[in-house]
């Protein structure tokens, strides 16, 4: 993987260059105007201002940059302005300064010998400066950029004053920009800003962080391709936002981000060292602390007299490595800061203070945030290598943070546990739990925090363990467990694991427990055998109304209505769902209810009830972040709300939800929800990364286990990114074997998806009939019950054999359906099937143009737009779109004709007597005109669209 120095594409400013522009347009207006934009080091003010100028580009619009030098008040005077006007000199020669060229000879020295000094001719260089702006922004207006006003010189800032003050030259935009990390309480800079302040025209625009989003583009930007979420979620940590820095990360292709760059530990370091000693020794224990930290607690461990602290936390402060938080500590300006200080530790310093900081907060928790303490003290304690503290601090932290559901956090606490067991002799005294218990804990942690490999390998070591015909229900459960982790891993389907866990509950006491198995084992089944699922379902329910215990009964009532869902019509599943959903409701299990609530949003969108699939699922996700579970059921019911916004056109909400569950980056086939929605939204969008997230995707096909719904909608995104990528025969080949899948018939919801594209696929490839056949065949055999079967039938007919009747029959089952841009496809195809009636095939298209705008669909747009330019129409857009001329003259469809039964140049040319080179050229402009590669391509379009009459 090569990674880019810089990003070609600015990220995530958009906002800042729409502040730019608009200041733009106020000059252009007459009204001065000044913009300051301020950011610390890094954040991209430079990068902005090389967009803003590179969107200029074409514009009558004069640029001038100078740059402030970093020698400070005792600077060269004036030097950005000498820069921009030495470059405005040597674009239009001495002439534009309108012969004042002595005076002008103070910045350009070039010019010759400049006048006496004194302030009278100070005041009139500064007129003359703003004589200059004001006559070459009575031409156009001028945008004069001055960089680094930090570094500005006094002179340089007693100038910019006076053009924003007092000579208000109209057409001026100046832009300053400035470095905030800069600014310690005597800067110059500060009290010169307040001043601009007040002045009208002048705006402060100061640039944030980018957010995780931003640094995600950003990385794929430099990277060529989507980095993974955890790659993305270590670099956002550790870069918290500065471009800079990401950059930096990027150029070290460590996919880890293990490690800081060297450049980048230097160039931090490097700020820590101008530091006094006592303020460097501060520094040094601050870093021990963490990134924010209190008063109190630093001068407990600093042990140091109080006005000695404060002084030298003074001049950290004023160096700005540390800032005031808002609840009165103090936090590092930034992370990595405090990263390579606490690296350059030496080995004794940094076990020394680890252990002071625990013992601080161990006699004094309000030290730290609330909550916080346990966290705190094991980290401290396994820094300082105590391993026995450690162990005991590590399991404290652990059962804290599972109760508050933070069940990432108690899972590494828990890790940590298990790797010192072996180091402290006497662990289970002192920790009052087996080895077997804990790692049986630490599987079910793992689980829950969405870590599947690492539950895998705990739940193999515990069933090594364990004396199965002994402890059966312990034994049932983790085998249960194994075979959903194998499932999600696409390694197998689980069933050994299924049919053993049965036996062994047969073996097992009765109780609650077996009973949430027995519906936890009918869960898994039911995508292996929906009959044997039904009894498992069955033996579950009675065995939890035998118990009593409502909860058991619940979590049962909601497994049966998820396997009866599979056996039956959504329609006749749907009340059974309500039912258990509210009786989750009513008994406060909100992890069974946000079950229910995947199963039943899924059942509404399969019917066609997009509105209430939305916002079943919707309701779902706070719950499901709740309890815990926003990598498995959250990432369920996100993409469950997504597909149906996309039903509904709402498709940049739609990619909100995706964006949201690709951040919580759920483990294995649990991301191939979310993973396949965004990558064909991006693919019908026309977006940059479509195949890369689809070839993501369409991986797990070659994976030995793959559920039955998986491998369809996988099988569909394959033929759709060779459709895109223009090999028709490639996804001609995949949908041979696609519609030929054993289950096909099992699953009309993603089987009519699947035959739709491979219609289109057995249209465009050439000599597929067989294929064209054979998904006719399947067509005519595949159940149609709900809307959208219905829409996806009527589709696969009219895309197969043609004619506007059948798109008509399309376009109108998809409008009873409701699905947007399906809607759009069909309408189309209409439009195509029209094309002997222009102005109604206009209409049409009118109609496509309309929602793949609304939509974003960029091919689409460009595909009704192609098909209008074919039939002689003006592009069609949001008006219905008017005749043109005949897209071919009357010779050129008489050469098509012969063009389409196989003539060659020569042929045409004796058949019509013309020359072999004016047929050739006939047929070149054919080609041009119908936007086709080839004469076999002209003859299909001209086939389709009824340019060859009888």
């Amino acid at each position: 993987m090569t990674a880019h120095a810089h990003s070609e594409v600015l990220v995530g400013r958009e906002a800042d260059l729409t502040a730019l522009r608009d200041a733009l347009k106020r000059a252009r207006s007459a009204e001065p105007a000044t913009v300051l934009v301020g950011g610390e080091a890094g954040v991209g003010k430079t990068r902005l201002i090389e967009e803003f100028r590179r969107g200029l580009a074409g514009e009558p619009v004069r640029v001038l940059t100078g740059q402030c030098l970093e020698l400070g008040e005792e600077g060269l005077p004036f030097a950005p302005f000498a820069s921009a006007l030495r470059d405005l000199v040597r674009a239009e020669g001495t002439a534009i300064l309108d012969g004042r060229e002595r005076e002008f000879a103070r910045l350009l020295p070039e010019l010759g010998p400049p006048p006496e000094p004194g302030d009278a001719r100070r005041g009139l260089l500064f007129e003359s400066v703003g004589a200059l702006l004001e006559r070459v922004g009575g031409e156009q207006p001028v945008v004069l950029i001055i960089e680094d006003l930090h570094w500005a010189d006094r002179s340089t800032r007693d100038l910019i004053g006076f053009l924003v003050r007092a000579a208000r030259v109209p057409q001026l935009l100046l832009i300053g920009t400035y470095r905030t990390d800069e600014l310690h309480r005597g800067h110059p800079l500060r009290p010169f800003l307040a001043e601009l302040d007040r002045v009208r025209g002048v705006q402060r625009h100061e640039l944030d962080r980018l957010d995780r989003e931003g640094t995600a583009e950003l990385l794929t930007q430099l990277l060529g391709v989507e980095p993974h979420a955890t790659t993305v979620d270590a670099v956002n940590e550790r870069a918290q936002g500065n471009p800079f820095f990401i950059e930096q990360f990027a150029a070290a292709a460590d996919p880890a981000c293990s490690d800081i760059p060297t450049s980048l530990r230097d160039l931090l370091l490097s700020r820590v060292d101008l530091l006094p000693e006592p303020a460097q020794r501060v520094l040094r224990v601050a870093a021990v602390g963490g990134t924010r930290f209190g008063h109190e607690l630093l001068f407990r461990v600093a042990g140091m007299d109080e006005g000695a602290l404060e002084s030298a936390l003074r001049a950290i402060v004023a160096a700005q490595l540390i800032i005031f938080d808002p609840d009165g500590g103090y936090e590092f300006r930034h992370a990595l800061v405090r990263e390579v200080v606490h690296d350059d530790l030496l080995p004794g310093e940094h076990a020394r203070l680890h252990a002071r900081y625990a013992v601080a907060v161990e006699e004094d928790p309000s030290l730290v945030s609330a909550g916080r303490a346990p966290a705190e003290i094991a980290h401290h304690w396994y820094a300082a290598r105590d391993h026995a503290r450690a162990l005991v601090a590590a399991k404290r932290a652990a059962d804290t943070a599972g109760r508050s559901f933070a069940y990432g956090e108690q899972g590494k606490l828990l890790d940590r546990v298990l790797e010192l067991w072996e180091d402290v002799p006497d662990a289970e005294t002192l920790l009052g739990i087996g080895h077997l218990d804990l790692l049986e804990v630490a599987a079910m942690v793992a689980v829950d925090s969405g870590d599947h490999m690492r539950a895998l390998t705990l739940t193999r070591a515990a069933l090594r363990d364990l004396d199965a015909e002994a402890e059966p229900l312990r034994a049932a459960r983790l085998l249960l467990r194994r075979a959903k982790l194998l499932r999600n891993a696409g390694k197998s389907d689980g069933s050994a694991e299924c049919l053993e866990a049965h036996r062994l509950l047969g073996l097992a006491p009765q109780g609650p427990d077996r009973a949430r198995l027995l519906a936890d084992l009918a869960h898994i089944y039911a995508s292996i055998d929906g009959e044997r699922a039904t009894a498992f379902a069955r033996e579950a329910r009675e065995a939890a109304a035998d118990e009593g215990d409502l909860a058991t009964l619940v979590a049962a009532e909601v497994v049966f209505g998820e396997v009866c869902a599979g056996l039956m019509p959504p329609e006749e599943a749907l009340p059974t769902m309500y039912a258990a959903a509210e009786r989750a409701r009513a008994a406060g299990d909100l992890s069974s209810l946000s079950h229910s609530l995947v199963n039943i949003s899924d059942a509404l969108y399969e019917i066609g009830r997009y509105e209430e699939s939305a916002a079943t699922a919707a309701e779902g996700v706070p719950d499901a972040d709740r309890v815990g579970v926003s990598r498995t059921t959250g990432v369920f019911l996100l993409a469950n709300h997504a597909e149906a916004l996309l039903a509904l056109g709402r498709w940049d909400e739609a990619d909100a939800r995706l964006a949201e569950a690709a951040r919580y980056d759920p483990p294995g086939r649990l991301a191939l929800p979310w993973l396949r929605l965004r990558a064909w939204l991006r693919l019908a969008r026309g977006m940059d990364g479509a195949a890369a997230l689809g070839n993501q995707a369409v991986l797990w096909l070659g994976k030995p286990y793959l559920q039955p719904e998986n491998r369809l909608y996988l099988l569909d995104l394959k033929m759709l990114l060779a459709l895109d990528a223009s090999d028709p025969i490639a996804a001609a080949e995949v949908a041979r074997k696609a519609i030929h899948e054993s289950f096909v018939f099992e699953r009309p919801r993603y089987s009519w998806p699947l035959l739709a594209t491979a219609a289109r696929a057995a249209v465009a490839a050439p000599g597929a009939e067989d294929l064209a056949a054979a998904v006719g065949d399947v067509a005519g055999r595949l159940t149609r019950q709900e809307p959208a079967e219905r829409a996806y039938a009527a589709q696969v007919g009219a895309t197969l054999h043609g004619g506007e009747e059948r798109w008509r029959a399309a376009v109108d089952a998809w409008r009873a359906d409701g699905r947007r841009y399906e809607l759009a496809v069909a309408l189309l195809g209409l439009a195509e099937a029209q094309a002997a009636s222009r102005g109604v095939a206009a209409e049409t298209l009118s109609e496509v143009a309309m929602i793949a705008d609304e939509l974003g669909a960029g091919p689409l747009l460009e595909a009704s737009e192609t098909l209008a330019r074919r039939l002689g129409l003006r592009t069609p857009g949001t008006a219905v779109a008017a005749e043109g001329p005949e897209v071919l003259t009357a010779r050129e469809r008489e050469v098509l004709r012969l063009v389409a039964e196989g003539y060659s140049n020569g042929r045409i040319a004796a058949s019509l007597y013309i020359s072999s080179k004016t047929a050739s050229v006939h047929v070149s402009r054919i080609i041009a005109k119908l936007e086709v590669a080839n004469r076999m391509e002209a003859a299909a379009v001209a086939h389709r669209l009824g340019l060859l009459g009888n």
